[in-house]
């Protein structure tokens, strides 16, 4: 797929998704090494437990391994990294050389879970991959891309940055492989003006593989983004319609906006959540940083996973809340999508998001690989329309959440005063503001 094209059509195109014919895919119960994975991978997979391969695997695996573009869509948690990790992986095999392969992602910790599963895939024939993202050292980065690693896994910006550091910093012109994680989020306009930069340096006859949990108009139409059928993409979407499972029981609280924080507060207190594993998902940085200070001041453990803090302090939190040293992780979108916490048992909604896909995504990370969840989410005023556009979208109505009202009364002063005194802390110590001020040096740029 020419990058010229894959830029320009992703606005423009309309297709109906359902003009094409469904493609004929393994069955159900095939092996491994029936579609195509060499004996040593799938002995590498035996060991991980992982015995059959999931839909999106025996749908995309083939194709990848005879050549072809490959689009493919399916739910987070079915396997879609190793659908292109394993072909990867076995031609590296063939014929090892660096850079073998780039993976493009839009957040620093899907890369980092992207990097771990081609270490662990790959460790029967030594590969090496390096992760390139914001928030870590960029020189540490250079020395690393200077090895030429088999496979680097990058978010398209520090990628970006160190194309431009100095010529031939990344040497891209015998890259075998372009993978793009979260496509939909990729070829959005957020993302164009790097994908601009670093497109370019790819060579033509590289293979493409575009991989999402939210299939588009404009991702289907780069099918047809090839005037040649040979030169077509393998296309194949997993079933979709159902966007959230039915283990997951979806419930909302309804209540005044001044006393949201005093409500979350209760909630985390009472015997339903107390001692369960919790992601709360927060629309802004200032609120997640504001709420963890708060939560910490009334005695709950809890860590934060946003934008705002550096990449190490952001590890360091998923890696608490990974092995549930710390049980509560607040976290803006960033934490959405992609991230594989399998111990997960409630998702609470802080802010409610706007696109109804945004809250498939939050509650996707409970009730996963056939396991029961729970998703609540705190509805002011102002949230109504949201909430039934999202009950419209999920074909479900959630269910009114009980709550005392009279122990939260008296929880009041004592979340209002911890509250008070967090965002004095913020204030302090100065929050945001270096994040500010890039912005403004960026709008100066601009003019």
């Amino acid at each position: 797929m020419a990058e010229s094209r894959t830029l320009s059509r992703v606005a423009a195109a309309k297709k109906n998704p359902l003009e094409k014919k469904k493609q004929v895919i393994a069955p159900e119960g095939t092996s491994f090494v029936d579609i195509g994975v060499e004996e040593w991978l799938s002995d590498t997979l035996k060991n991980m437990s992982i015995k059959e391969p999931s839909e999106i695997q025996r749908a995309c695996i083939p194709p990848i391994l005879a050549g072809k573009d490959v689009i493919g869509g399916a739910k987070t948690g079915s396997g879609k990294t190793a659908a292109f990790a394993l072909p990867i992986i076995q031609k590296l095999s063939e014929d090892p050389y660096g850079v073998f392969a780039l993976v493009l992602t839009p957040t620093r910790e899907l890369a980092f879970q992207i990097a771990e599963q081609f270490r662990v895939l790959g460790k029967g024939m030594g590969i090496k991959e390096s992760v390139v993202v914001g928030g870590m050292d960029m020189m540490a980065q250079a020395l690393e891309l200077q090895k030429r690693p088999h496979v680097i896994i990058a978010t398209p910006g520090r990628l970006r940055d160190h194309i431009r550091s100095s010529s031939g910093a990344v040497d891209l012109r015998r890259c075998k492989f372009l993978v793009m994680d979260e496509a939909d989020r990729m070829l959005s306009p957020t993302f164009v003006p790097e994908l601009e930069v670093i497109l370019p340096l790819l060579p033509k006859d590289r293979q493409t593989l575009l991989f999402t949990a939210t299939m588009t108009e404009s991702i289907l139409a780069l099918r047809d983004a090839e005037d040649d059928p040979k030169k077509q993409p393998f296309v194949h979407m997993c079933d979709m319609s159902t966007s959230t499972v039915n283990t997951l029981d979806q419930f909302y609280v309804f209540v005044p906006s001044q006393v949201r924080m005093v409500y979350l507060a209760h909630l985390l207190r009472s015997e339903d959540l107390q001692d369960k594993s919790v992601i709360i998902f927060c629309g802004r940085c200032s609120t997640a940083e504001l709420m963890t200070v708060m939560l910490k001041e009334l005695g709950i453990r809890c860590t934060a996973l946003h934008s705002e803090m550096t990449q190490q302090q952001r590890l360091d939190s998923l890696g608490k809340f990974r092995a549930e040293v710390i049980k509560i992780l607040i976290s803006t979108d960033v934490g959405s999508r992609g991230l594989d916490i399998p111990s997960v048992e409630c998702v609470l909604n802080y802010d409610i998001p706007r696109d109804p896909t945004d809250y498939i995504h939050r509650v996707g990370r409970t009730a996963r690989a056939g396991r029961g969840g729970k998703a609540i989410s705190i509805v002011a005023e102002k949230d109504i329309q949201l909430i039934q556009n999202i009950e419209e979208r999920t074909n479900k109505k959630m269910e009114k959440y009980e709550v005392n009202e009279n122990e939260i009364l008296e929880e009041l002063n004592e979340v209002t005063a911890a509250k008070r005194l967090a965002s004095m802390q913020l204030h302090d110590k100065q929050f945001g503001e270096k994040t500010h001020q890039r912005k403004k040096k960026r709008m100066a740029g601009k003019e």
